[in-house]
């Protein structure tokens, strides 16, 4: 496997992108491989490191269809259904919860 090039935090040449850059920008990686990679250094951990893709070489985002927008609707609506009580909360139940307020809190609502 070949070394990529390491560069400092803010130092990387023109035409090299992150993923969220590229995304920005409207393109993906498209199957490239890793160009160089950029180190943030930090105090008392190893440095975060991001990866850098070719600008040239990156290829448009996949437009959604109507079929991914349905799956996404459908999934979205999903976190959005109690489990407890099978009722539509109106907001995403937190994964911490793992139920909606009123089920996850029932002495609380009584209370109010």
């Amino acid at each position: 496997m070949a070394a990529v090039p390491v560069y400092r935090w803010r130092l990387a040449p023109d035409g090299l992108a992150t993923r969220r850059q590229l995304r920005a920008r409207g393109l993906r990686p498209g199957g490239q491989d890793v160009a160089a990679q950029v180190e943030r250094p930090r105090r008392r951990r190893g440095p975060l490191v991001a990866y850098l893709y070719s600008i040239e070489q990156a290829k448009p985002v996949r437009p959604m269809t109507p079929a991914k927008w349905a799956a996404l609707a459908r999934a979205n609506a999903a976190r959005r259904i109690c489990p407890a009580c099978e009722r539509d909360a109106g907001y995403v139940i937190p994964p911490s919860l793992g139920m909606c307020t009123p089920c996850a809190f029932p002495d609380e609502q009584r209370a109010a």
